[in-house]
């Protein structure tokens, strides 16, 4: 009696479209069509996430003729197969790369999409920090992210140039790290337990990536992915370039610098 329900509940957490089998294949759902309750968490932030950043991908399709876009620390590629399966399919145009550090996921992958008859993925095979794409590069997501990575994808999108970047950061340590010993600073208070240290320099480091996406020319949004109940990780920092630079952002990304007795590497030479 009680698969019934459940199974109800599973069609109400699909788009329209939305391939059971593919989300099998990804393990998302189990082989009968049900989701677990880790399954539908992480459905939830990848379906949410398409769902925010729709918007701008399709303004990219209207000004493009084949827009590109890269997924950085993809792990199994839940992001990318699900934007190809509802936007960069049906659209028949574009491309969606992914890039990870373990071969063997995009291997996995790889094969994935090639069943799947999804033609326009690639899959890449490397750390977010060394990969260079030929050309330019419309769009680029990271979902969790985790510490600096995020950095090395902010990195990552400038040097493609693109004009959409989406971060949902996780596990920002940084900072913290390099503040615990920072006991003679006047606002030391603010880190001096190690729970608000976390938490403070969690904070201030996404702060500072919105600033410098800011200064670097990024119209930016920082918004909830999705409710705390499904991940405490969840704060989405959207850009869009509409500027090469901003010199009012950059002179109040400097000015905070400047009370901080430590910073992020993403900002070094600033």
């Amino acid at each position: 009696m009680s698969r019934k329900p459940q199974k109800q509940e599973t069609l109400k957490d699909l788009w329209p479209g939305q391939s059971v089998e593919l989300l099998k294949a990804l393990h998302i759902l189990t082989r009968d069509g049900q989701l677990n309750a880790d399954s539908r968490r992480k459905l939830k932030q990848v379906l949410h996430l398409v769902q925010l950043i729709r918007p701008p991908l399709d303004r990219l399709f209207e000004t493009n003729e084949a827009p590109r876009l890269a997924d950085l620390g993809a792990g199994k590629s839940y992001l990318g197969f699900i934007l190809y399966e509802l936007i960069f399919g049906p659209k028949g145009k574009g491309e969606v790369i992914a890039v990870e550090t373990r071969g063997p996921l995009m291997e996995g992958a790889e094969r994935l999409a090639r069943d799947a008859k999804f033609d326009r993925m690639r899959f890449v095979a490397g750390a977010i920090a060394d990969v260079n794409l030929d050309g330019e590069t419309d769009m680029v997501t990271a979902l969790h992210a985790c510490d600096t990575a995020t950095d090395d994808a902010i990195r990552f999108a400038l040097r493609h140039k693109a004009r959409v970047i989406a971060l949902v950061p996780c596990c920002q340590a940084e900072l913290a790290r390099s503040l615990e010993h920072e006991g003679k600073h006047p606002l030391h208070q603010l880190w001096r337990h190690p729970i608000q240290r976390r938490e403070f320099a969690s904070n201030l480091t996404n702060v500072i990536r919105a600033l410098y996406l800011e200064a670097n020319g990024y119209k930016v949004r920082v918004t909830e992915l999705v409710g705390l109940e499904h991940s405490l990780k969840n704060e989405l920092i959207l850009a869009e370039r509409h500027q090469l630079s901003n010199a009012q952002a950059k002179g109040e990304l400097l000015s905070l610098l400047k009370q901080l007795p430590k910073h992020p590497a993403l900002v070094d030479g600033l």
